[in-house]
């Protein structure tokens, strides 16, 4: 059975927002990675490293690729939203013994089909020349479309802790056509390991359906489970506890 797994953290977030499923895994005798992406492991009320101008999702990727070398054995890699595109490049490096992908943004290639997901890339159009300089997240847009599910109270707290990201990265992410790196990018054929992908079922940021045919790309090594009443940031919201069990039950019949 696996004994490591490594969380990753999405967009603007950090550390942190792991915690509730690094100790689950802790007390069931995992040995837990948390990395932070690049850029993303200090104050978040500090002003950003100038560098963040110019990371790219290829760096996450690159620096998350270079940590799990270094440990003992292929872990399960879980990541969360942009997070998720990491974990399957990197499974396509051939380093992961499963990946599990929490509302994970879709991949090079696929086009919103939802308003709620129209409404990111469209906020982030009427900022100006957002992929040039590093950016934050204001708090109208996230409490309704990725803190959804969570008391108001909470809502801030976590608002609070979210950090700067590259606006170079969220260009990646939202308008992949125009990015001739291909920085999200994912080579489905290299990906030999099981692939657990996870959705709330009122997350507005990534729409379940999304979530579902990107299962459905793996063929018979992909398993789709859909979360009821949760939403984008379901590792933290109320009841976290009920989905994380799910996906250890997933891991421990599916990896050997």
């Amino acid at each position: 059975m696996p004994n490591e797994i490594v969380l990753i953290h999405g967009a603007f977030a950090g550390p942190w927002c792991m915690q509730n499923y690094a100790s689950f895994f802790r007390d069931r005798g995992w040995t837990v990675h948390v990395p932070a992406l690049r850029h993303h492991g200090g104050d978040p009320k500090s002003d950003p490293d100038p560098e963040l101008t110019n990371t790219s999702v290829i760096d996450y990727t690159d620096d998350i690729a270079a940590f799990v070398q270094g440990l003992d054995t292929k872990p399960v890699i879980l990541g969360h939203a942009i997070a998720g595109v990491v974990a399957q490049q990197v499974a396509a490096r051939g380093l992961a013994s499963a990946i599990v992908l929490v509302n994970p943004n879709a991949p090079w290639g696929t086009l919103p089909e939802t308003d709620d997901e129209r409404a990111v890339p469209r906020a982030l159009m009427e900022g100006g020349a957002f992929w040039k300089q590093p950016m934050r997240v204001e708090f109208d847009l996230m409490a309704p479309f990725a803190l959804n599910k969570m008391p108001e109270t909470q809502q801030h707290v976590v608002f609070d802790q979210l950090g700067p990201e590259s606006g170079r990265v969220m260009f990646e992410m939202f308008f992949w056509m125009f990015d001739d790196h291909h920085a999200i990018k994912v080579d489905f054929d290299k990906i030999d390991c099981p692939v657990l992908v996870v959705s709330g079922a009122e997350d507005r940021a990534v729409n379940p359906n999304t979530c579902r045919a990107l299962a459905d790309q793996y063929g018979q090594r992909g398993t789709f489970l859909l979360v009821e009443d949760h939403a984008h940031f379901l590792f933290m919201e109320p009841g976290w506890e009920q989905p994380v069990t799910k996906i250890e039950s997933w891991i421990n019949s599916h990896v050997i």
